[in-house]
């Protein structure tokens, strides 16, 4: 029974990274930078420096959210 509640939490940790990493890909996509500098490659770099940024973040807190989820997994199997 012990086994089963890990590798039960190492499977639904797989699949929040999966899901998290589609979203981000899918939300950082969409985002372009218009009208702030002349079109060329500075648009680009400025548009690709914005996506990582926000990549960033969005790892950090879904790093947050499993970290949180594993705390309270654990803690919750030790007090039974």
């Amino acid at each position: 029974m012990k086994n089963y509640t890990i590798f039960s939490f190492i499977f639904v940790m797989w699949i929040l990274i999966i899901i998290g990493g589609g979203l981000l890909v899918a939300l950082t996509s969409m985002i372009s930078i218009q009208g702030y500098v002349t079109v060329g490659p500075l648009e680009l770099y400025y548009a690709s420096i914005a996506k990582a940024l926000i990549a960033i973040i969005l790892v950090i807190i879904w790093i947050y959210v499993l970290t949180k989820i594993k705390n309270w997994m654990f803690h919750k199997k030790i007090k039974n």
